[in-house]
């Protein structure tokens, strides 16, 4: 099938969305907590982690239903329009807790909200992940679609990293208000963003055959199928094993930005110039990454990727002890190189959907998306929980909006090595099992059968648990 350019940009639009709810609370809503709400580091850390713990709940089950709807319709639409509806009033919601609220009661509030808030996000997020391996149906044009999403998330985090903070400002010396007007202001960007993705799958080709479902399917039989994609298919499971280890990394380091700006460069503001630092340089990399993957193969430029990545990390450490403008430098390099780290595995996961559809005769793309969210969601949130377990060992001292205090050194000291060891680490760890991811393009394109759809053939890679 013809990829249009239409087609190409109305999908990268919905990065617009994901990338804005990807990053605005992971940026500020443990600080929100901590030091607007007054709740202690430890408990906003549950508090982040209990939310993706739901999400690791129900994206299998919309992963499910969203094969269920491409099978009877054709689409996996409606699931979209109803997260692109939703998410908008429940992230607004997460931020306007009630003035007068204890922290514990803030606490449950801010908990709820979220938790409704990320359903919806997953409603959209799970199908949406999905399409690639049905817009695209070779290892060149799917590598094509998701650079140019990349693209667009990495805009997408530069205007809801910097830009979030920054409408955060306009509530002065009331912090409440400014989350709200935040808030508010994103919700409406992030709605318009999903609502236009939603009207993608008008291009996209026929329906595979659909897998048998049972008409009551017990809830325990769509997890034992998201476990059975991780037994049976070792690309997948390489490639989703390297991305969480990934998210961990980016999750802690994301969370970690307002703490660095605050409380090591001694500048509130200093964090949107870490999001320009950060994001930047990706608008211009992005489609590097692209040339090289086509060029070396998208494996190997996303070990290259990796490794980047873990160096510039690396060399943050020393902001300890000496704070300066010089960070923006190898944050930078770690910009270019997350650019690669987000556009090379999204384009080669619809390689993996493909290659298991054509061994399997199955279109399990839904499932493969449901899976792949509820790795990526809390990899990026047990990030956030490693800061503030950093942050509760280490001393760190909460706070309500207004109130000042001093941190402990050794606060301090936890805050950078969460934000240059800790995701070094983790990335450096990452590279094991992408060492054992088997496909290369000859596997994808043998994949593609001439009608465009999956069908059954004999597996290039048979898998074992």
């Amino acid at each position: 099938m013809t990829l249009r350019r239409g087609t190409v940009a109305r999908y990268a639009v919905g990065s617009v969305g994901t990338g804005g709810f990807a990053t605005l609370p992971g940026l500020v809503l443990v600080f929100y907590l901590t030091d607007t709400l007054g709740v202690t580091a430890a408990v906003a850390g549950l508090l982040v982690t209990a939310a993706k713990v739901w999400d690791v709940v129900i994206d299998p089950l919309i992963g499910a239903a969203s094969d269920r709807e491409r099978a009877r319709t054709g689409r996996r639409r409606r699931l979209m329009v109803a997260g692109g509806v939703a998410l908008p009033v429940f992230f607004v919601l997460t931020f306007a807790v009630p003035g007068g609220l204890a922290p514990a009661g803030a606490a449950v509030w801010v908990l709820l909200a979220f938790l409704a808030a990320a359903t919806a996000f997953s409603l959209f997020q799970v199908p949406y992940i999905a399409l690639p391996a049905e817009l695209a149906d070779t290892y060149d044009a799917r590598t094509r679609l998701l650079t140019a999403r990349v693209v667009v998330l990495t805009a997408a985090i530069l205007l809801f990293g910097g830009g979030g903070p920054a409408l955060r400002g306009l509530g002065g010396d009331d912090e409440r208000l400014g989350y709200l007007v935040m808030a508010l202001a994103a919700g409406l960007v992030l709605g318009a963003a999903l609502l236009v993705a939603s009207t993608v799958e008008r291009s996209a080709g026929p329906p595979a055959p659909p897998r048998p479902v049972p008409a009551r399917a017990r809830l325990a039989a769509h997890y034992r199928e998201g476990l059975g994609l991780l037994r049976t298919s070792r690309p997948f499971r390489t490639l989703l094993g390297t991305f969480v280890l990934q998210a961990l990394a980016t999750g802690a380091m994301l969370a970690g930005a307002q703490y660095v700006a605050t409380w090591v460069l001694r500048d509130t503001a200093a964090v949107t110039f870490l999001f320009v630092a950060l994001v930047g340089p990706a608008l211009v990399v992005t489609p590097v990454w692209g040339v090289l993957a086509r060029r070396v193969g998208k494996e190997r430029a996303f070990r290259l990727a990796s490794g980047l990545f873990a160096v510039a990390a690396l060399a943050l450490l020393p902001l300890a002890w000496a704070p300066g403008a010089w960070v923006y430098a190898p944050v930078a390099l770690a910009g270019a190189a997350y650019a690669g780290m987000q556009s090379l595995p999204m384009a080669m996961l619809p390689d993996v959907i493909a290659h298991d559809a054509r061994t399997t005769g199955s279109d399990r793309a839904g499932a493969f998306g449901g899976v792949w969210t509820a790795g990526e969601t809390t990899g990026i949130a047990l990030g956030t929980t490693l800061l503030t377990v950093v942050l509760a060992v280490t001393g760190y001292v909460e706070s309500t909006g207004g109130q000042s205090v001093a941190q402990p050194g050794a606060a301090v000291l936890g805050i950078v090595a969460a934000f240059s060891v800790l995701p070094a680490a983790l990335v450096a760890a990452s590279l094991f099992p992408l060492g054992r991811y088997p496909l290369r393009r000859r596997d994808v394109d043998a994949a593609r059968p001439a009608d465009g759809l999956p069908t059954p053939g004999t597996p290039d890679h048979q898998e074992t648990p």
